[in-house]
């Protein structure tokens, strides 16, 4: 791979516009390059003749140096022979750097200068971002720190309520079993002296907790270590620790506990006991309570920061090697074009900037591995540094195998069920109408399901294509999060299933002899419904776990809004939930038929009966419900206007959702007209937010007419489809309202015909949509979340205030 492509695949896609613009330079270079070769033109020879191949001298070329040009070192006296000169200046209260072209005279040496003049651009912008970077990991590293020590102190107490008294009597007797046992050890051994001396610096390591970011707690405590650490007097302290077994005490002091009188609990709103408190102005529990479930939470609460932080560390360490890097490429380039030898003098001044020769961030991995694996790996190494560095998820083989193989057995089935239908004439038989209203909604279930199932796949594929960094924003786990074809798994093996009990269960006719229909094909459909449902809420690690769980719980949220605070996940999956309606009714069909019909002999009252009725429309509302709750919430907590506007798309929609509804069993003209006029509402407003709050498009003075500044898809033409598109599939409701008729297709046919265009609007809307909020996240650098930290000290407060 060459290294743009590479350079490009490597860098955090939110910093993108903060890399080294290798491109443009490389654009640069090619014009100085074709200004020499029309000013210069390579020499030919003619096609006939060509050098008799020899072999004196053939091998010459290894030893003999060129004597046509010596190199200067950067520091020579001698500018003439130097192409450039490389200056620190101070422009505006910050340190620049700017490179003077010795040669300007020479012909196109106007190329060159602009070259230099952009490669100073572009050094100092990536310079300038690294700083500011570095400046807010170092002050972040601070407030890390302090948490540390509340940390280390509250499990003082939790460990220990009684007081300090106590504890540095446990260490002295401690302290002495250790001298007996080890004594004991040295009369055996003659490397008793070294056995003593580790189970020393073990009881040292159990005392010592103090160790954070920035050292110890107790520079006495630092200064001790070093000593007993000095090999110059190691032999004097081991006779000393004989003497005295209580040396290990002697000097000890606890971690300054009083840090516990400036800090509170930081109580965040995130379940529905403390929203409500929050939202009747309830006074929060803030003062400290030392008990271990407590401590738990803290310990949760710093380790998710900690690792989080580390990979922002790792980030910055990769930000600065990929720009030194790709400098020392250009430059390179730069050389060979020119035949200078430039690349030494300017590399000479990355490496001793503030990129090339910084090294805070070093220090902060190694302070954040050593803290995180002493204090939340009980200093394990392999186990600190797998939840630190989590290895990337390998594609496997077996994955694309199965993958290939359902997928296979799934069109050979629908093949199958086509010819089946065909060959035994089964939309002729009077069986055929029953089968409709009954059979088909509880397979269609399915098929909606693995509809969505697959678009959101191809989502996944595009986002990755066009690197829409979906896991930081919906804030999946590295190694469990699913890739395309694990999706695409999923889907049809959910599509197999359906499929083969559809093909037991195509009878259309009942048993002549018992007249009814058989009982076990009867119950596929719920048979096949309670294993999905088995395989989603399985306790065990299997089947995805991680991933059931993080749907599962997005799903209680949006259900339970407005009592949790709405993230993205939340309110993203109640939006897909929103073109989900069809499915939910024929959840609710499920329900009836089986709790109270007569499956066997496919009868049920259903339709008619008042409460199905009501609860259609229940069930219709629901996923808009939410949504309304969610952009309530979303103003409370925001207080952003453009909320409240969102909410009451949402309400317009309720209303066309249920007077269509309505309308589907009245069947009046006046319901009829009011259905249309609110639909139409509903209709207009929701594609206006689609196209321009949710996909950033239809900007009448951006860079891309009538698009916005930046697309990730090259054809601009993928985007005015997609609005065309978006129109025409928002208004597939006017079937149910005009009750289009094609003369082939039953009416449930047409239902799930609509669904299903419905839920391809929302796939493609899905894909406009994260890649607006992932450029919104380039716009300002955001690459990643926030976690709330356990501890708020006073001193936040005051600043807050």
């Amino acid at each position: 791979m060459k290294f743009g492509k590479e350079f490009t695949a490597q860098a955090v896609p939110e910093w993108q516009e903060a890399y080294m613009d290798y491109d443009f330079l490389k654009t640069l270079l090619k014009e100085i390059r074709g200004f020499r070769l029309r000013t210069n033109p390579p020499a030919t020879t003619p096609d006939g003749l060509k050098r008799k191949l020899t072999l004196y001298r053939a091998f010459s070329g290894l030893t003999r140096r060129s004597a046509t040009y010596t190199p200067v070192s950067p520091s020579s006296p001698d500018l003439e022979l130097q192409p450039i000169l490389v200056k620190s200046v101070n422009l505006a209260g910050s340190e620049s750097y700017q490179t003077t072209f010795l040669m300007p005279s020479i012909q196109g040496g106007e190329y060159e200068l602009v070259y230099f003049r952009r490669l100073d651009d572009e050094f100092n912008r990536v310079e300038k971002f690294y700083r500011s970077k570095v400046d807010e990991v170092l002050k972040e590293a601070a407030m890390l720190n302090e948490q540390m020590d509340a940390l280390i102190a509250f499990r003082i107490k939790v460990e220990n309520p009684s007081g300090w008294s106590d504890r540095v009597a446990d260490m002295t007797r401690l302290a002495s079993d250790v001298a007996a046992s080890t004594a004991a050890l040295a009369a055996a051994t003659p490397s008793g002296a070294r056995s003593r001396r580790g189970a020393l610096h073990l009881v040292l390591d159990v005392i010592e907790e103090g160790q954070s970011l920035h050292g110890r707690s107790d520079e006495s405590n630092h200064d001790q270590v070093e000593k007993k650490s000095d090999n110059n007097g190691q032999k004097e302290e081991e006779e000393e620790e004989e003497e005295n077994p209580k040396i290990m005490v002697r000097n000890f002091r606890p971690a300054p506990l009083e840090i516990l009188n400036r800090v509170t609990i930081n109580n965040t709103p995130a379940t529905p006991r403390s929203t409500i408190k929050n939202f009747l102005k309830v006074p929060q529990q803030t003062e400290l309570k030392f008990t271990r479930e407590n401590l738990r939470k803290v310990e949760e609460q710093l380790k998710r920061a900690f690792v989080e932080f580390y990979q922002k560390l790792r980030l910055l360490k990769s930000y600065s090697f990929l720009n030194t890097l790709a400098f020392s490429k250009i430059m390179k380039k730069y050389d060979k074009i020119t035949t200078r030898d430039a690349s030494k003098v300017y590399m000479k001044m990355v490496d001793n900037s503030y990129l090339g020769s910084s090294d805070e961030v070093t220090k902060l991995v190694e302070r954040v591995e050593a803290t995180f694996i002493k204090h939340f790996s009980n200093s394990n190494r392999s186990k600190g540094m797998r939840v630190l560095r989590p290895k990337a998820k390998k594609e496997r083989h077996r994955i694309t195998f199965y993958m290939g193989f359902f997928s296979g057995c799934t069109v050979a089935l629908i093949i199958a069920l086509v010819l089946i239908v065909k060959a035994r004439k089964l939309m002729n038989k009077p069986g055929r109408v029953i089968y409709m209203y009954t059979m088909f909604p509880l397979y269609s279930f399915f098929g909606l399901i693995v509809l969505h199932v697959l678009m959101y796949a191809a989502n996944i594929y595009f986002w990755r294509r066009y690197r829409v960094n979906y896991t930081f924003i919906f804030g999946f786990k590295r190694e469990t999060e699913l890739g395309y074809r694990q999706v695409l798994l999923l889907g049809f093996g959910i599509a197999v299933l359906a499929l083969c009990s559809v093909h037991l269960n195509l009878n259309m006719e009942m048993d002549p002899i018992t007249k009814d229909y058989e009982a076990f094909t009867e119950l596929l459909p719920l048979n096949v419904l309670i294993i999905l449902l088995v395989i989603l809420l399985w306790p065990f690690n299997m089947f995805y776990r991680s991933s059931r769980f993080f749907l599962l719980t997005c799903i209680f949220h949006s259900i339970a809004a407005p009592l949790y605070k709405v993230t993205l996940p939340d309110f993203f999956l109640a939006d897909q939930l929103t073109s989900q309606v069809q499915s939910l009714r024929s959840l609710e069909f499920y329900i009836c038929y089986y709790g109270w019909g007569d499956y066997k002999h496919r009868r049920n009252n259903c339709k008619r009966s008042t409460v199905f009725i009501t609860f259609s429309f229940i069930v219709a509302v629901i996923p808009y419900w939410s949504r309304l709750l969610q952009c309530l919430r979303r103003l409370f907590d925001e207080k952003d206007p453009m909320q409240g506007y969102n909410g009451l798309k949402y309400f317009f929609t309720i209303v066309a959702v249920c007077l269509r509804t309505a309308y589907s069993i009245n069947k009046g003209v006046g319901w009829r007209a009011i259905a249309w006029t609110f639909s139409v509402i509903a209709a207009v407003i929701g594609t206006y937010w689609d196209v321009v709050y949710d996909w950033g498009l239809l900007q009448r003075h951006s860079k891309n007419r009538w698009l916005r500044d930046k697309l990730l898809v090259p054809h601009k033409s993928v985007y005015f489809g997609a609005m065309v598109l978006n129109v025409l599939l928002r208004f597939a409701w006017l079937q149910t309202v005009l009750n289009f008729r094609v003369t082939s297709l039953h009416g449930e046919t047409m239902i799930a015909l609509v669904a299903s265009l419905e839920i391809i609007r929302r796939g493609m809307w899905n894909f406009f949509r994260l890649e607006n909020e992932h450029l919104n996240n380039v716009g300002k650098y955001r690459a990643f979340k926030s976690v709330p930290l356990p501890f708020n000290t006073l001193e936040d407060d005051d600043h807050e205030d």
